[in-house]
């Protein structure tokens, strides 16, 4: 029998947190005036995208105390983000970054569902944790955790969440036409949970919204939050976009699940990928390499090295080799706690991978650095780029994939108008939505309701930003 034919997810990542955007482009627009994200909201649910994605920054990056060209200055709250393009989209599913380190459970799950109720059942929650020293300082208690009490707290943060969520069921709400709306359950809304991080009782004041909870998604690669995926994650973000790491990420992750009682189709593994379209192959890997080259100057490419290096390298020459001292194992204290430092499981080894790849194609430490940092997932014709996401698709490497664009706001409209028809023509995309809910786009179920004031572990923890 043959396989049955996947129909691909689309997803757009808003790029304002990242180190993808192309501030030279005279097409580079703001990142703080709404109209930007209203045009690129609406650029996704024209192309009948799942969601729309937006990080979260607590605090602007910064390497060695001083903030460099990586960052975008200005970061307006997600939440209020989100809840205005409810307002402006009818579809499209928005999905909001928010940090269970310096957040509290009743504050976001009161934020979640209301987000919920006015987007009639879009919304979805990316959890995170960080243990950034110089983001703790924003906040009262200051400093960070350790890795054990942050993925500990983000832990019973959901556990919290999910009692809160489901504190309501559906018959406690009754519309009365004389008296409006009454409950008919003394007990609506009731909720205590307690252990070493949380201790709160009381009532939750936002009904059981369209969805029951938002949907969440994990960000975490290691073996520790591949299996907080298994176990009730309703996607993850991974950043395995190749063939092979693909291939090898998805089975992996959709291999736990039967160990919690859950089917493949309860996890949507869905990489980030950026693109570069041309109207040949050619041109468009000319245009990726210009891209690239603008991604990453010379200052930029220095930052990178010290995440690595885990030492001041301000006085080295990007384009001259790579340092000849080793990286300093350890406490990071260059970044202070970047993701991009604690991906180098092995920093000396990585640093010597990097001087053989240097010196085997005779690279300077800026050509081996847009080299080695690379995102460029998709370059190409738009239909090398359609038949290249429906074969990744489809060999199981992945669900689907969140599209980053490396200008701001107009950078979805060339996929959306010139990939999207060919993916629809092969019949592997929707041609419209066929449900109202992000739930419906994802095709998941509505999670079952706990016993009103009991906490359900979610057991979902992002990784750390």
């Amino acid at each position: 029998m043959s396989k049955p034919v996947k129909q691909i997810h689309l997803a757009a990542h808003f790029p304002g947190v990242n180190n993808t955007t192309v501030w030279s482009d005279p097409a580079s627009g703001s990142h703080i005036d709404f109209g930007s994200f209203v045009h690129f909201a609406e650029t996704a649910e024209r192309g009948k995208f799942d969601f729309m994605f937006l990080a979260e920054g607590l605090r602007l990056r910064e390497q060695g105390g001083e903030i460099y060209d990586l960052d975008v200055v200005g970061r307006p709250d997600t939440f209020t983000i989100l809840a205005a393009l409810a307002a402006v989209t009818d579809r499209l599913g928005l999905t909001g970054t928010i940090n269970s380190t310096f957040n509290e459970p009743y504050e976001v799950a009161r934020q979640f569902a209301s987000l919920d109720h006015l987007s009639d059942g879009r919304a979805a929650w990316n959890v995170v944790t960080s243990w950034d020293a110089f983001t703790g300082e924003n906040f009262r208690r200051g400093g960070f955790l350790a890795e054990d009490q942050r993925y500990r707290r983000a832990e019973h943060f959901l556990e919290a969440a999910a009692a809160l969520f489901d504190s309501w069921r559906g018959d406690e709400i009754v519309a009365d036409k004389d008296s409006g709306v009454f409950l008919s359950d003394s007990a609506a809304g009731a909720f205590s949970y307690s252990n070493e991080d949380f201790d709160i009782s009381g009532r939750f004041n936002v009904p059981r919204s369209p969805q029951g909870r938002p949907v969440i998604f994990q960000a975490g690669d290691s073996d520790h939050g591949r299996e907080f995926a298994a176990s009730a994650a309703d996607a993850i973000f991974s950043r395995h976009g190749t063939l092979t790491e693909g291939q090898a990420f998805y089975a992996d992750v959709k291999g736990r699940l039967a160990a919690y009682g859950r089917r493949p189709e309860q996890l949507l593994i869905l990489p980030a990928a950026t693109f570069v379209l041309g109207d040949t192959d050619a041109e468009a890997a000319d245009i990726a390499h210009d891209v690239r080259l603008a991604q990453v100057s010379p200052a930029t490419a220095i930052k990178f090295l010290e995440q690595l290096w885990n030492r001041d390298l301000s006085d080295h020459d990007a384009d001259g080799p790579l340092p000849s001292v080793d990286p300093i194992v350890g406490e990071n204290t260059i970044s202070r706690g970047r993701a991009s430092v604690r991906m180098h499981r092995d920093p000396i080894a990585t640093a010597n991978e990097w001087r053989a790849k240097a010196e085997a194609e005779n690279l300077t430490t800026r050509e081996l650095i847009v080299e080695v940092t690379g995102r460029q997932n998709f370059i190409g014709s738009p239909s090398t780029v359609a038949e290249t996401i429906n074969h990744l698709v489809q060999a199981d490497a992945s669900d689907g994939f969140i599209l980053v664009p490396h200008v701001t706001p107009g950078g979805l409209d060339p996929f959306v108008d010139k990939v999207v028809p060919l993916l629809q023509e092969r019949g592997v995309f929707r041609a419209d939505y066929a449900g109202t809910t992000l739930r419906d786009h994802l095709g998941l179920a509505q999670p079952a309701q706990a016993v009103a004031g009991a906490s359900e572990a979610t057991g979902v923890v992002a990784a750390t930003r």
